[in-house]
């Protein structure tokens, strides 16, 4: 029961989606010898819970799970030995090992790795906003040193909420600071426009970066396992996920909402247009910039960067096709930005189902990184920035609201289609494994490798 609640508890930590920590936790159960008729199993947000129980015995035990970071890879690893303990007929052992090592096991890329890696994401997403390419690497700079201060104050065990407050502050501060370089009338820019040499560092876009910057951030995957843990009938669990997303970016919101005050400039929230006229080629540059970017803040293995790379670049470049048109003077659909998203975010997941058994790695480990690029992050502080700015001006609560009610709308498309092989197709697409994890359990059964709940009395 110890080595199953670990089990249970590392997929907690590492962010896998409830529905995923059941499947491998029950496979981890048939390997342990805990037949289902009598192994019940309850995961939430904080405890694991397993009950080994019949008519008139029952043990139960709980482990409590605290740390709550990303870890794609300890998900892939954990699904990798769930099967193969099974295949292998692993010893408990060998399984608690293996266990070890995944627990232990350093992260994949340092610190200033994922700052840097985390930071050029945030520039990707300002490209897909309309920005040129030297406001991208202004956003990048930005949202790099700013997430470098999150994470030293993360590892000296300040409040996270406080911390993420700080690190959007300072990220908006950096980024406001860049358009003195760009925007004329004071002396820094004057000085660059006389320096023919230094002309290249002007953006024709230098607010775009104030949009971008912050959204290292935004919490794509609990928002995601949000929605789908409630599609999936978690509800609990997808109420606590809700819940502590809404304070990541109720503080996100904070952070920015200050910076803006000091700095003087809160129009750009209302008035600075985010519809992008790059051409494809560009967006798919961004998309797989952004996507990779952020696979490398939730420690996705090294070996699944190429295919993210082009997940991304299918999934924001149809999103875009769909949902760009002649009003915005695009090609395109012209469908609009939640049909859109849909459609790429549901694409990419379809594609990703067969993929993932190419590549042998979880569906969730290549699918949300892609469509991260995606997540309304801009949206959704906008909304909570209009709210927490309302001064009485006529129109103030329709801007919030449209805007949190659109985020909203786009953030469930994600979700729904990223999540189109768990909840509406699971038994078509994994009937093969369904039916060699039966076959397996079988045969283990047959050699007598299951707890006699009587023989433990």
């Amino acid at each position: 029961m110890n080595l199953l609640l670990r089990t249970g508890q590392i997929l907690v930590d590492s962010s896998a989606d409830t529905s995923r920590i059941l499947r491998n936790m029950h496979r981890a159960a048939a390997f342990l010898g805990f037949s289902k008729s009598y192994v019940q199993i309850y995961v939430d947000y904080y405890m694991v819970t397993v009950s080994f129980s019949d008519r008139d015995h029952s043990f139960v035990q709980m482990r409590r799970c605290y740390k709550h970071g990303i870890d794609m890879a300890a998900i892939q690893d954990i699904s990798k030995l769930t099967w193969r303990a099974l295949k292998r007929d692993y010893s408990l052992d060998d399984y608690e090992g293996a266990l070890n090592w995944v627990t232990h096991r350093k992260r994949t890329y340092g610190d200033w790795a994922v700052a840097t890696c985390a930071g050029f994401a945030c520039g990707g997403f300002c490209i897909q906003f309309g920005c040129d390419w030297t406001a991208f690497f202004y956003a990048s700079i930005a949202a790099i040193l700013g997430n470098r201060l999150r994470m030293w104050l993360n590892g000296r065990g300040s409040n996270t909420y406080f911390d993420i407050a700080v690190a959007a502050f300072v990220s908006t501060i950096i980024a406001w600071l860049s358009t003195f370089i760009s925007v004329p009338g004071n002396a820094v820019h004057d000085f660059v426009s006389s320096t023919p040499w230094l002309s290249f560092l002007q953006s024709s876009t230098p607010w775009h970066p104030l949009m971008a910057c912050a959204l290292f951030i935004v919490p794509g995957v609990p928002l995601i396992n949000f929605v789908s843990d409630m599609l999936d009938n978690h509800i609990e669990t997808g109420l606590v996920r809700a819940t502590n997303t809404l304070l990541m970016i109720v503080a996100m919101s904070f952070g920015i909402a200050v910076a803006i005050k000091f700095c003087g400039i809160d129009n750009f929230v209302h008035n600075l247009s985010m519809t992008p006229h790059h051409t494809f080629v560009e967006y798919a540059i961004a998309a797989a910039i952004s996507a990779m970017g952020f696979a490398t803040i939730f420690n996705t293995p090294l070996r699944l960067m190429p295919w993210i790379a082009c997940g991304g670049i299918i999934a924001v470049c149809f999103r875009n096709f769909v949902n760009l048109g002649p009003s915005s003077g695009n090609i395109g659909l012209d469908y609009g930005p939640i049909i859109g998203t849909l459609c790429g975010s549901a694409l990419i997941s379809i594609i990703n189902i067969k993929v993932c058994r190419m590549i042998d790695t979880p569906h969730q480990c290549i699918s949300i990184p892609a469509v991260i690029p995606m997540v309304p992050g801009v949206l959704m502080y906008r909304a909570l920035y209009g709210f927490i700015d309302m001064q009485g001006v006529v129109g103030e609560v329709t801007f919030a609201t449209s805007n949190a009610i659109k985020g909203s709308l786009i953030l469930i498309m994600i979700a729904i289609g990223v999540d189109i092989p768990n909840v509406f197709a699971r038994k078509w697409v994994t009937r093969y494994r369904e039916k060699r994890l039966h076959r397996m359990v079988a045969d283990r059964e047959r050699d007598g490798k299951f707890v006699d709940i009587d023989h433990v009395v």
